[in-house]
Protein backbone atom coordinates (compact mmCIF):
# COMPACT_ATOMS: atom_id res chain seq x y z
CA UNK A 1 0.00 0.00 0.00
CA UNK A 2 1.45 3.66 -0.71
CA UNK A 3 3.14 5.09 2.42
CA UNK A 4 0.58 7.74 2.35
CA UNK A 5 -1.88 5.67 3.15
CA UNK A 6 -0.14 5.02 6.74
CA UNK A 7 0.65 8.63 7.11
CA UNK A 8 -1.08 10.75 9.28
CA UNK A 9 0.40 14.47 9.07
CA UNK A 10 -2.90 15.75 11.60
CA UNK A 11 -1.75 13.15 14.15
CA UNK A 12 1.76 14.78 14.27
CA UNK A 13 0.04 18.46 15.36
CA UNK A 14 -2.63 17.05 17.55
CA UNK A 15 0.52 14.98 19.25
CA UNK A 16 2.77 17.86 19.87
CA UNK A 17 0.21 19.52 21.33
CA UNK A 18 -0.67 17.24 23.74
CA UNK A 19 2.89 16.89 24.68
CA UNK A 20 3.17 20.48 24.94
CA UNK A 21 0.24 20.50 27.31
CA UNK A 22 1.84 17.63 29.37
CA UNK A 23 5.22 19.53 29.69
CA UNK A 24 4.41 23.80 29.80
CA UNK A 25 2.58 26.11 31.11
CA UNK A 26 1.14 29.70 30.37
CA UNK A 27 4.64 30.48 29.61
CA UNK A 28 5.87 28.30 26.85
CA UNK A 29 7.46 24.80 27.07
CA UNK A 30 9.37 23.49 30.15
CA UNK A 31 10.98 20.67 29.19
CA UNK A 32 14.60 22.17 30.15
CA UNK A 33 17.24 19.34 30.26
CA UNK A 34 17.41 16.83 32.99
CA UNK A 35 14.26 18.09 34.71
CA UNK A 36 11.13 16.44 35.61
CA UNK A 37 8.56 18.41 32.73
CA UNK A 38 11.98 16.80 30.10
CA UNK A 39 11.28 13.44 31.57
CA UNK A 40 8.04 13.45 31.15
CA UNK A 41 8.42 14.16 27.97
CA UNK A 42 10.13 11.17 27.51
CA UNK A 43 8.15 9.20 29.31
CA UNK A 44 5.57 10.25 26.83
CA UNK A 45 7.50 9.24 24.01
CA UNK A 46 8.22 6.22 25.13
CA UNK A 47 4.43 5.42 25.76
CA UNK A 48 4.08 6.23 22.32
CA UNK A 49 7.25 3.64 21.29
CA UNK A 50 5.32 0.78 23.41
CA UNK A 51 3.05 -0.09 20.89
CA UNK A 52 5.24 -0.70 17.97
CA UNK A 53 7.52 -3.28 16.38
CA UNK A 54 10.55 -1.75 17.67
CA UNK A 55 13.34 -2.09 20.75
CA UNK A 56 13.53 0.67 22.41
CA UNK A 57 16.52 1.58 24.79
CA UNK A 58 18.46 4.81 26.42
CA UNK A 59 21.99 5.15 25.55
CA UNK A 60 24.52 5.90 28.20
CA UNK A 61 24.25 9.72 27.34
CA UNK A 62 20.16 9.43 28.08
CA UNK A 63 19.46 9.95 24.42
CA UNK A 64 16.63 7.82 23.44
CA UNK A 65 16.42 5.47 20.54
CA UNK A 66 13.95 3.25 18.73
CA UNK A 67 14.97 0.76 15.84
CA UNK A 68 13.17 -0.80 13.34
CA UNK A 69 15.30 -3.69 11.93
CA UNK A 70 15.37 -4.04 8.47
CA UNK A 71 16.81 -6.14 5.38
CA UNK A 72 20.01 -4.46 5.79
CA UNK A 73 21.77 -3.39 8.70
CA UNK A 74 22.52 -0.08 7.38
CA UNK A 75 20.85 2.15 9.39
CA UNK A 76 18.66 5.44 8.57
CA UNK A 77 18.28 7.80 11.49
CA UNK A 78 15.93 10.08 12.06
CA UNK A 79 15.76 12.75 14.72
CA UNK A 80 15.96 15.49 16.80
CA UNK A 81 15.99 16.73 20.28
CA UNK A 82 13.55 16.39 23.48
CA UNK A 83 14.59 19.43 25.31
CA UNK A 84 13.79 22.80 25.64
CA UNK A 85 14.72 26.25 26.30
CA UNK A 86 13.25 27.76 29.79
CA UNK A 87 9.43 29.02 28.66
CA UNK A 88 9.96 28.15 25.16
CA UNK A 89 8.04 26.81 21.98
CA UNK A 90 5.95 24.33 20.91
CA UNK A 91 7.72 23.19 17.89
CA UNK A 92 11.54 23.79 19.01
CA UNK A 93 12.99 20.04 18.69
CA UNK A 94 9.72 18.49 19.33
CA UNK A 95 8.47 18.99 15.84
CA UNK A 96 11.52 16.65 14.36
CA UNK A 97 10.64 13.98 17.40
CA UNK A 98 7.01 13.52 16.49
CA UNK A 99 7.01 14.13 12.82
CA UNK A 100 9.94 11.17 13.01
CA UNK A 101 8.19 9.29 15.30
CA UNK A 102 4.85 9.25 12.92
CA UNK A 103 7.89 8.41 10.03
CA UNK A 104 9.00 5.49 11.94
CA UNK A 105 5.03 4.30 12.79
CA UNK A 106 4.53 4.78 8.74
CA UNK A 107 7.64 2.31 8.35
CA UNK A 108 6.16 0.10 11.22
CA UNK A 109 3.15 -0.65 10.09
CA UNK A 110 4.51 -1.37 6.42
CA UNK A 111 6.53 -4.27 7.40
CA UNK A 112 10.23 -5.33 7.53
CA UNK A 113 11.42 -2.33 5.49
CA UNK A 114 14.84 -2.65 3.02
CA UNK A 115 17.12 -0.86 5.42
CA UNK A 116 17.20 -0.85 9.22
CA UNK A 117 15.25 2.41 10.23
CA UNK A 118 15.69 4.16 13.73
CA UNK A 119 14.53 7.25 15.53
CA UNK A 120 16.41 9.37 17.94
CA UNK A 121 15.10 11.72 20.73
CA UNK A 122 18.30 13.66 21.97
CA UNK A 123 18.65 14.30 25.59
CA UNK A 124 19.83 17.54 25.61
CA UNK A 125 20.41 19.96 22.71
CA UNK A 126 19.83 23.40 23.68
CA UNK A 127 22.81 23.99 26.33
CA UNK A 128 20.50 26.24 28.35
CA UNK A 129 21.99 25.27 31.81
CA UNK A 130 25.90 24.83 30.65
CA UNK A 131 26.43 26.55 27.50
CA UNK A 132 26.72 23.34 25.87
CA UNK A 133 24.69 22.96 22.78
CA UNK A 134 24.38 19.05 20.93
CA UNK A 135 25.23 18.14 24.75
CA UNK A 136 24.16 14.38 24.08
CA UNK A 137 24.80 13.67 20.62
CA UNK A 138 28.30 15.20 21.18
CA UNK A 139 28.88 12.35 23.55
CA UNK A 140 27.22 10.25 21.08
CA UNK A 141 29.69 11.09 17.87
CA UNK A 142 32.55 10.93 20.25
CA UNK A 143 32.86 14.63 20.41
CA UNK A 144 32.35 15.71 23.98
CA UNK A 145 35.72 15.74 26.39
CA UNK A 146 34.70 14.55 29.65
CA UNK A 147 37.54 16.38 31.46
CA UNK A 148 37.22 19.39 30.23
CA UNK A 149 33.54 19.99 31.20
CA UNK A 150 33.96 18.12 35.01
CA UNK A 151 34.50 21.14 36.45
CA UNK A 152 31.61 23.13 34.99
CA UNK A 153 28.88 24.93 36.66
CA UNK A 154 25.55 26.58 36.50
CA UNK A 155 24.63 30.22 37.39
CA UNK A 156 23.59 28.80 40.84
CA UNK A 157 26.70 26.95 41.21
CA UNK A 158 25.30 23.38 40.61
CA UNK A 159 28.21 21.21 38.76
CA UNK A 160 27.32 19.53 35.77
CA UNK A 161 28.58 15.84 36.66
CA UNK A 162 25.66 16.41 39.78
CA UNK A 163 23.02 17.55 37.72
CA UNK A 164 23.14 14.73 35.15
CA UNK A 165 24.26 12.10 37.65
CA UNK A 166 20.61 12.46 39.50
CA UNK A 167 19.50 10.98 36.17
CA UNK A 168 22.05 8.24 36.24
CA UNK A 169 24.47 9.75 32.97
CA UNK A 170 27.75 9.52 34.03
CA UNK A 171 29.75 12.17 32.58
CA UNK A 172 32.76 10.22 31.89
CA UNK A 173 31.30 6.75 30.49
CA UNK A 174 28.73 8.87 27.72
CA UNK A 175 30.77 8.41 25.22
CA UNK A 176 30.05 4.40 25.02
CA UNK A 177 27.14 5.59 23.33
CA UNK A 178 29.15 5.95 20.02
CA UNK A 179 27.77 2.46 19.25
CA UNK A 180 24.62 3.38 17.96
CA UNK A 181 26.77 4.83 15.32
CA UNK A 182 28.10 1.69 14.29
CA UNK A 183 25.62 1.34 11.03
CA UNK A 184 24.54 4.67 10.70
CA UNK A 185 24.23 4.98 6.66
CA UNK A 186 22.52 8.46 7.36
CA UNK A 187 20.82 11.02 9.01
CA UNK A 188 17.57 13.33 8.67
CA UNK A 189 16.42 16.07 10.78
CA UNK A 190 13.16 18.12 10.62
CA UNK A 191 13.43 21.94 11.87
CA UNK A 192 11.49 24.73 12.32
CA UNK A 193 13.53 27.56 10.85
CA UNK A 194 13.43 29.63 13.68
CA UNK A 195 14.03 32.88 11.31
CA UNK A 196 12.10 34.87 8.74
CA UNK A 197 13.20 33.93 5.87
CA UNK A 198 10.64 31.45 4.28
CA UNK A 199 7.88 33.50 5.99
CA UNK A 200 9.25 37.10 4.11
CA UNK A 201 9.46 34.55 0.50
CA UNK A 202 5.74 32.85 1.25
CA UNK A 203 7.56 29.71 1.30
CA UNK A 204 6.64 26.50 3.38
CA UNK A 205 9.86 24.34 3.36
CA UNK A 206 13.34 24.94 2.94
CA UNK A 207 16.08 22.08 2.11
CA UNK A 208 19.24 23.22 4.63
CA UNK A 209 22.38 23.31 3.24
CA UNK A 210 24.77 23.62 5.64
CA UNK A 211 25.06 25.10 9.15
CA UNK A 212 26.67 28.03 9.99
CA UNK A 213 30.18 27.78 12.35
CA UNK A 214 29.89 29.42 16.00
CA UNK A 215 32.42 30.86 18.09
CA UNK A 216 31.39 31.96 21.71
CA UNK A 217 32.81 33.38 24.39
CA UNK A 218 32.31 34.86 27.80
CA UNK A 219 34.55 38.46 28.06
CA UNK A 220 35.15 40.10 31.51
CA UNK A 221 35.75 43.55 31.01
CA UNK A 222 37.71 44.95 34.55
CA UNK A 223 38.04 48.48 36.06
CA UNK A 224 37.88 49.77 39.54
CA UNK A 225 34.43 50.07 41.22
CA UNK A 226 33.67 53.39 43.23
CA UNK A 227 31.25 55.58 44.40
CA UNK A 228 28.69 57.02 41.68
CA UNK A 229 28.28 60.50 43.33
CA UNK A 230 32.52 61.13 43.91
CA UNK A 231 34.06 59.56 41.22
CA UNK A 232 34.35 62.51 38.76
CA UNK A 233 33.35 61.11 35.01
CA UNK A 234 36.97 61.31 33.78
CA UNK A 235 38.75 59.48 36.16
CA UNK A 236 36.28 56.29 35.82
CA UNK A 237 37.43 53.20 35.17
CA UNK A 238 34.01 51.93 34.20
CA UNK A 239 33.82 48.06 32.84
CA UNK A 240 30.29 48.98 31.93
CA UNK A 241 31.13 52.05 29.80
CA UNK A 242 33.93 49.61 28.15
CA UNK A 243 31.15 46.49 27.83
CA UNK A 244 28.67 48.85 26.14
CA UNK A 245 31.13 50.42 23.46
CA UNK A 246 32.16 46.77 22.57
CA UNK A 247 28.97 45.76 22.08
CA UNK A 248 27.77 48.23 19.80
CA UNK A 249 30.98 47.55 17.88
CA UNK A 250 30.47 43.93 17.37
CA UNK A 251 27.23 45.15 15.26
CA UNK A 252 29.74 46.78 12.54
CA UNK A 253 31.90 43.28 12.79
CA UNK A 254 28.66 41.36 11.60
CA UNK A 255 27.83 43.92 8.95
CA UNK A 256 31.28 44.30 7.68
CA UNK A 257 32.01 40.50 7.21
CA UNK A 258 28.15 39.57 6.43
CA UNK A 259 27.98 37.38 10.12
CA UNK A 260 25.85 37.93 13.19
CA UNK A 261 27.28 38.59 16.19
CA UNK A 262 25.43 38.65 19.34
CA UNK A 263 26.00 40.22 22.92
CA UNK A 264 23.23 38.02 24.92
CA UNK A 265 24.17 38.57 28.24
CA UNK A 266 25.51 41.60 30.59
CA UNK A 267 26.19 41.19 34.27
CA UNK A 268 27.75 43.70 36.31
CA UNK A 269 29.67 43.88 39.32
CA UNK A 270 28.93 44.97 42.57
CA UNK A 271 25.63 45.79 40.81
CA UNK A 272 23.85 48.85 42.39
CA UNK A 273 22.69 51.71 41.69
CA UNK A 274 25.41 54.05 43.49
CA UNK A 275 28.49 52.28 42.39
CA UNK A 276 30.34 52.87 39.03
CA UNK A 277 30.94 48.62 37.71
CA UNK A 278 34.11 47.29 38.68
CA UNK A 279 33.78 44.36 36.39
CA UNK A 280 31.33 43.58 33.56
CA UNK A 281 31.08 39.75 32.17
CA UNK A 282 29.23 39.38 28.77
CA UNK A 283 29.03 36.51 26.34
CA UNK A 284 29.94 37.16 22.51
CA UNK A 285 28.42 34.96 20.24
CA UNK A 286 29.43 35.01 16.31
CA UNK A 287 28.20 33.00 13.81
CA UNK A 288 29.13 32.88 9.71
CA UNK A 289 28.99 30.14 6.92
CA UNK A 290 32.81 30.79 6.19
CA UNK A 291 35.34 29.35 8.36
CA UNK A 292 37.85 31.84 7.40
CA UNK A 293 35.32 35.18 8.06
CA UNK A 294 34.39 33.63 11.20
CA UNK A 295 37.76 33.68 12.27
CA UNK A 296 38.29 37.52 11.09
CA UNK A 297 35.02 38.36 13.00
CA UNK A 298 36.60 37.33 15.71
CA UNK A 299 40.20 38.55 15.86
CA UNK A 300 38.43 41.55 15.01
CA UNK A 301 36.09 41.53 17.90
CA UNK A 302 39.40 40.99 19.66
CA UNK A 303 41.23 43.96 18.62
CA UNK A 304 38.28 46.04 19.08
CA UNK A 305 38.14 44.74 22.72
CA UNK A 306 41.68 45.62 23.58
CA UNK A 307 41.37 48.56 21.70
CA UNK A 308 38.78 49.97 23.95
CA UNK A 309 39.77 48.30 27.21
CA UNK A 310 42.47 50.88 26.56
CA UNK A 311 40.59 53.78 25.91
CA UNK A 312 38.50 53.10 29.29
CA UNK A 313 41.52 52.51 31.22
CA UNK A 314 39.92 48.80 31.91
CA UNK A 315 41.48 45.49 31.65
CA UNK A 316 39.77 42.35 29.05
CA UNK A 317 40.03 39.02 29.32
CA UNK A 318 38.55 36.20 27.34
CA UNK A 319 37.52 32.87 27.85
CA UNK A 320 36.18 30.25 24.73
CA UNK A 321 32.65 28.84 25.84
CA UNK A 322 32.27 27.06 22.84
CA UNK A 323 33.26 26.55 18.98
CA UNK A 324 32.25 24.73 16.23
CA UNK A 325 33.50 24.84 12.32
CA UNK A 326 30.57 25.32 9.63
CA UNK A 327 28.56 22.72 8.43
CA UNK A 328 27.94 21.67 4.48
CA UNK A 329 25.70 18.64 4.35
CA UNK A 330 25.53 16.18 2.13
CA UNK A 331 25.43 17.53 -1.66
CA UNK A 332 23.29 13.96 -2.70
CA UNK A 333 20.77 14.35 0.30
CA UNK A 334 20.20 18.02 -0.34
CA UNK A 335 19.31 17.41 -3.44
CA UNK A 336 16.58 14.50 -2.46
CA UNK A 337 15.51 16.59 0.24
CA UNK A 338 14.91 19.58 -2.89
CA UNK A 339 13.03 17.27 -4.80
CA UNK A 340 10.68 16.12 -1.68
CA UNK A 341 10.16 19.33 -1.39
CA UNK A 342 8.86 20.04 -4.67
CA UNK A 343 6.88 17.47 -4.67
CA UNK A 344 4.82 18.23 -1.57
CA UNK A 345 4.89 22.19 -1.94
CA UNK A 346 5.32 22.61 -5.69
CA UNK A 347 8.04 24.92 -4.69
CA UNK A 348 11.94 24.60 -3.83
CA UNK A 349 14.82 26.59 -1.53
CA UNK A 350 18.13 26.18 0.07
CA UNK A 351 19.27 28.33 2.87
CA UNK A 352 21.70 27.73 5.88
CA UNK A 353 20.90 27.24 9.07
CA UNK A 354 22.11 29.73 11.31
CA UNK A 355 21.05 28.25 14.67
CA UNK A 356 23.20 25.37 15.55
CA UNK A 357 21.32 21.37 15.65
CA UNK A 358 22.16 17.86 16.64
CA UNK A 359 22.07 17.25 12.30
CA UNK A 360 25.47 19.01 12.58
CA UNK A 361 27.00 16.17 14.73
CA UNK A 362 25.77 13.76 13.02
CA UNK A 363 27.36 15.75 9.79
CA UNK A 364 30.46 16.26 12.00
CA UNK A 365 30.79 12.01 12.33
CA UNK A 366 31.19 11.81 8.61
CA UNK A 367 27.06 10.38 8.30
CA UNK A 368 25.56 11.83 5.41
CA UNK A 369 23.00 14.46 6.22
CA UNK A 370 20.39 16.20 5.14
CA UNK A 371 17.81 18.88 7.19
CA UNK A 372 14.51 20.31 6.50
CA UNK A 373 13.09 23.59 7.69
CA UNK A 374 9.45 24.76 8.08
CA UNK A 375 8.50 28.23 7.77
CA UNK A 376 8.22 29.86 11.11
CA UNK A 377 5.87 32.70 11.71
CA UNK A 378 6.94 36.05 12.72
CA UNK A 379 10.37 34.39 12.80
CA UNK A 380 9.86 33.57 16.64
CA UNK A 381 11.47 30.75 18.41
CA UNK A 382 12.81 30.48 22.17
CA UNK A 383 9.26 32.04 23.58
CA UNK A 384 5.90 30.92 23.54
CA UNK A 385 5.06 32.64 20.90
CA UNK A 386 6.45 30.24 18.52
CA UNK A 387 3.91 29.05 15.66
CA UNK A 388 3.84 27.92 12.44
CA UNK A 389 0.51 27.35 9.62
CA UNK A 390 -1.14 23.82 10.60
CA UNK A 391 -1.04 23.09 7.06
CA UNK A 392 2.78 23.84 6.79
CA UNK A 393 3.27 21.90 9.41
CA UNK A 394 1.18 19.08 7.65
CA UNK A 395 3.09 19.51 4.29
CA UNK A 396 6.29 18.81 6.73
CA UNK A 397 5.79 15.89 8.10
CA UNK A 398 4.73 14.69 4.15
CA UNK A 399 8.34 15.96 3.03
CA UNK A 400 9.75 14.45 5.86
CA UNK A 401 8.33 10.90 5.05
CA UNK A 402 8.92 11.40 1.48
CA UNK A 403 12.84 12.28 1.91
CA UNK A 404 13.08 9.14 4.43
CA UNK A 405 11.80 7.29 1.28
CA UNK A 406 14.16 8.96 -1.10
CA UNK A 407 17.24 8.33 1.56
CA UNK A 408 16.54 4.67 1.76
CA UNK A 409 16.23 4.31 -2.17
CA UNK A 410 19.53 6.05 -2.00
CA UNK A 411 21.35 3.71 0.50
CA UNK A 412 20.46 0.85 -1.39
CA UNK A 413 21.17 1.33 -4.64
Amino acid sequence: MNAENFLQPQRVIDQLIELNQRTGNADGAQRLAWTEPWEQGRRWLRDNLSAMPAHVEEDQAGNIWATLPGASPKALIIGSHIDSVPNGGWLDGSLGVVAGLEVFRRFCRQGQPPTTIRLVAWAEEEGSQFGQSMFTSRAVTGRLDPNELSTFTDKAGLRLVDVIGRWGIDLHTMGAARHHLANAGAYLELHIEQGPVLESLNLPLAAVIGALGVERHTIQFTGQTSHAGSTPMSMRRDALAAAARFALEIRNIANRHAGVCTIGSVVTKPGIVTAVAGQCDCTLDQRHLNAASLADMLADAKAASHQIAAEENVEVNWKRLYRVDPTHFTPELIELCTQAIAEISGSTYRMPSGPLHDAVEMMKAGIPTAMLFVQSLRGLSHTKEEDTVHEHLRQAVKALDRLADKTVAWLTR
